[in-house]
């Protein structure tokens, strides 16, 4: 067989007449080979071919006769010095970064190391031994392009309410899904589970992380998995393990009809991404992939030493994005799945990471990653949300993303959950996050879509679980409950954990309500925790990315509080939809816009404006505020998170005010005309939310 130089681009296994041709980069490698594998016996190498072609650091070749699916993985030959940042050995067999679809898992038990586990010199020994049966095959996969895409909804990110899912975690006990399509991309593009979107009113899904991922040795060693998928193997290709199939590649079509059924649906997908780090970890991390092929143009090296990472991602390691071919990968893995995959945009997990630059690595807003996305005609046109800190120093970034950004808002998460639990000093906070938090946003020429507002996500307490477990419960993690953030205190629920008191589980439901209603009816973009709307518990865990049971799955069963949530939460969904003043996408002026109204007002719970003053005092815990709009319905909020029922006299609107929540129950209140100046009670930690009168 003839190998030819082919093309050093596109990098990848490339199909084109009569063969395939490989590219892949390497700066300090010295040779560079394809080896193919028998599709009929995997474990078997058929063909080991160097490739010929070197340009601009890319080697390439063109191999005849191959077709879609076949298997293969590269070799690269260069110095092993560890201390200056090499690590090649080309006895590790290595994952294609841009392979579109890989096959098999890793053999954490096999040679996949690039040095003698256990040597005295410890990563500074090199182990001789073939990886080639303990790592994943790189599959060929014909890119077709689909002629007919269902239509993206292309809905503004203001009007959205965000649903964030774990493809497996949500389908995998739902009764409605067939069993042999419960915990894939299929079982999602089912009519039952799209139905539940559709019924909850959410507008986009956001996919934990569904690029390829595989189990880790510590955590193996454990005898727990990376049930979250937040350990990425490739970028390019599509999680295997949620697929039905399990031919090599069928991930990539089933992904694409599971896109395709959501989008007929109007709903929209976006994807949570791991650039920051990869799956080899620390320098005694495996040899799979990045390490191989050029540890040192792919990984922030260590002030220290270049033996070493430096990661501010608490994962062992981190991409470079300074370098020219790191920043360009991950550029062209999401054109990818933007342009091939038919997603509509991206939430990037420790996007502080990707925008560090200088020596030491420092965040800077005008970073080559930012000013790539910015002006790229297929990215700058998507969903873009940051994940805005990392574990470093000067890694907390929240409100420095540019103007095409938004950013998961932990201030809005932080305040609203203190509010609620009686904490004082928070008015001033509780003003600006219902507001969209212009102090965070507006400074950058943003607006409050750029505040994606939350109370929970994956990482974290469920809802039930923050008003019910005063301290995590991470026991099954196997690390003597020493993982996972003290986010949580009493909620002054009366006991700690499950009870069966009836007082104490009502004012429980009640502050799940409250929680709901000022995530789903502040100014800026809701995301949802899947299953929160169903009361779902993870028994007090708050890091549940190890356990793939049912501490983690969906429980679909409905008793009496469970379904009465649901309901609850339908209604706010509904009433977002309905409130244009609570979906604008602008910041309040303050200013007064016609003879006797601001379009902001803020009063005590008599009725009377709030002065300024009572900004700063550390009591103020009931409120309420009037969101109002020049052409559509006005909204009033009452707020009391005072441990005392409260008397409010409803504040002046335009006529008549309408009560359309009261967490008091989750039974819709009494919807009778009440005047400007009449009495409502609230109870202890509840609200209210009226709006106008029709």
């Amino acid at each position: 067989m003839t190998i030819t130089e082919g093309r050093p681009y596109p990098l990848g296994a490339t199909l084109e007449n009569g063969g395939v041709s490989f590219a892949v980069f390497s700066r300090h490698g010295t040779r560079a080979f394809v080896c193919l594998f028998d599709p009929n016996d995997p474990s078997r190498e058929t063909a080991r071919h160097e490739l010929p072609g070197r340009t601009a650091h890319v080697f390439h070749g063109f191999v005849p006769g191959l077709e879609a699916g076949a298997l293969y993985g590269f070799r690269v030959d260069g110095p092993y010095e560890p201390e200056k940042g090499h690590r090649f050995n080309v006895n590790k067999l290595l994952l294609d970064p841009y392979a579109r679809a890989l096959f098999g898992r890793v053999d954490l038990k096999g040679p996949i190391c690039g040095y003698e586990v256990g040597s005295p010199d410890e990563d500074l020994s090199f182990d001789a031994r073939d990886s080639a049966g303990a790592v994943p095959r790189c599959v060929v996969v014909a890119r077709e392009v689909d002629q007919s895409p269902a239509p993206r909804p292309e809905r503004a990110l203001a009007g959205s309410v965000i649903y964030e899912l774990h493809v497996k975690g949500f389908t995998w006990r739902h009764p409605g899904v067939p069993e042999e399509l419960r915990g894939t991309y299929l079982g999602l593009a089912h009519p039952a589970a799209i139905g539940h979107l559709k019924d909850l009113g959410v507008t986009t899904v956001e996919l934990l992380p569904v690029q390829a991922f595989d189990d880790d040795g510590a955590l193996a060693d454990k005898g727990l998995v990376n049930y979250w998928g937040y350990n990425p193997l490739g970028y390019f290709a599509p999680h295997a393990g949620y697929a039905v199939s399990k031919a090599p590649g069928a991930a990539v079509r089933e992904f694409k009809q599971m896109v395709r059924a959501l989008h007929e649906a109007g709903l929209e997908v976006l994807l949570d991404v791991v650039y920051n780090h990869t799956y080899e970890g620390n320098h005694k991390g495996p040899t799979i992939s990045f390490r191989g092929l050029d540890n040192a143009s792919y990984y922030l090296p260590s002030s220290e030493s270049a033996r070493y990472s430096m990661e501010f991602s608490g994962c062992g390691n981190c991409f470079d994005m300074r370098s020219p071919f790191a920043l360009g990968l991950v550029l062209d893995s999401l054109r990818m799945w933007a342009v091939d995959m038919h997603v509509d945009g991206f939430r990037f997990d420790l996007a502080t990471v990707l925008a560090r630059e200088g020596s030491p690595p420092a965040f800077d807003a005008a970073a080559g990653f930012l000013r790539a996305i910015h002006q790229d005609p297929v990215l700058g046109r998507l969903k873009l949300i940051a994940e805005p800190w990392d574990t470093g120093d000067g890694g907390y970034q929240l409100g420095r993303f540019p103007v095409l950004w938004s950013e998961w808002n932990g201030q809005f998460r932080d305040a609203l959950r203190r509010y609620w639990k009686g904490d004082e000093n928070l008015a001033g906070q509780v003003g600006y996050r219902l507001t969209g938090s212009a102090d965070l946003f507006e400074p950058s020429g943003r607006r409050p879509s750029a505040s994606i507002n939350f109370v929970t996500c994956h990482d974290g307490f469920t809802l039930h679980d923050l008003v019910t477990y005063g301290e995590k419960h991470n026991e099954a993690n196997r690390d003597d409950n020493r993982d996972g953030a003290d986010d949580n205190q009493s909620w002054n629920c009366g006991v700690e954990g499950e009870t069966t008191d009836a007082a104490i589980l009502e004012l429980r439901e009640r502050q799940k309500r409250n929680l709901l209603t000022t995530l789903l009816l502040a100014r800026g973009v809701p995301m949802l925790t899947a299953g929160d709307e169903l009361g779902r518990t993870q028994r007090g865990n708050n890091n549940a990315f190890c356990l793939d049971d049912e501490t983690t799955w969906l429980d679909w069963s409905l008793d009496e509080p469970r379904q009465a949530l649901l309901a609850f939460t339908r209604r706010l969904v509904a009433l977002r939809a309905e409130l244009a003043v609570v979906r604008m996408d602008a910041f309040f002026t303050g200013e007064i816009w016609d003879s006797a109204h601001k379009d902001l007002d803020w009063h005590r719970p008599d009725g009377t404006e709030m002065p300024k003053d009572d900004w700063e005092r550390p009591f103020v815990r009931s409120l309420q505020v009037v969101f109002r709009h020049t052409s559509g319905k006005h909204v009033l909020f009452l707020l009391n998170a005072d441990a005392e029922p409260k008397v409010f006299t409803l504040a002046p609107g335009p006529g008549a005010w309408s009560a359309r929540i009261d967490t008091r129950s989750a039974a819709p209140p009494d919807a009778t005309r009440r005047a400007a100046g009449a009495n409502h009670e609230l109870l202890a930690r509840s609200a209210a939310v009226f709006v106008t009168a029709d």
